[in-house]
């Protein structure tokens, strides 16, 4: 059985970027839902059910009939991995490691910035915009609806929900005001630079 992390931090602590009412929603509502679903589908499913969330998601991701089991593992896991993305008091440029590995893969901060904004507002309807390693190298990508880096066995350092319902209530149609605020005001880069390993 599945349960629904808590938050890494209080549901008030991203204010005003993020408002308690939506992540009350979005994580109590919306990730708890996909919790429930999931956990249900996988009644009377032992071998399945015995598989950590990263294994079930590749051990489905090309199985057409195990599709709606697909989409709600990779919600969970996709939802996790946001609410830990970001932080109180974070954003800003990262360091260390990281920030080396980005100035070299991308050729600086500003233009990691620049591809990670075009890829979050320029994802069509739902889906996610990730930072990931992929063959040694730091890349941007987006995902559309519940897809993962996970399902390719690539490896996540940071992602940003573009669902509508991650920012509607604070920011309603202004996507890219609400990537803004992401990046300058709530990237944890010390939880992307830990996933760098």
């Amino acid at each position: 059985m599945h349960e629904l992390p808590k938050l890494p931090y209080d549901d008030t602590a991203l204010d005003p970027v993020i408002s308690a009412d939506t992540l009350r929603f979005h994580h109590g509502k919306h990730h708890q839902t996909y919790v429930n679903t999931l956990n249900s589908l996988l009644e009377g499913e032992e071998k399945l059910a015995s598989l950590s969330l990263e294994d079930l998601i590749r051990e489905i991701a090309n199985d057409d009939s195990r599709g709606k089991m697909f989409n709600q593992a990779a919600q969970v896991w996709n939802h996790t991995f946001y609410w830990n993305s970001m932080k109180p008091n974070g954003g800003g440029k990262p360091t260390g490691a990281l920030k080396d590995r980005i100035d070299a893969d991308f050729g600086g901060y500003d233009e990691f910035r620049d591809a990670f904004k075009q890829a979050a507002t320029g994802q069509f309807g739902s889906g996610w915009a990730w930072l990931i390693v992929d063959g040694g190298k730091l890349k941007v990508t987006n995902t559309a609806n519940a897809h993962t880096p996970v399902e390719d066995g690539k490896t996540a350092l940071l992602t940003i929900d573009v669902w509508e319902h991650a920012y509607y209530l604070d920011y309603q149609n202004r996507r890219p005001d609400y990537v803004d605020a992401f990046l300058d005001k709530l990237v944890n880069w010390e939880f992307a630079e830990k996933n760098l390993g």
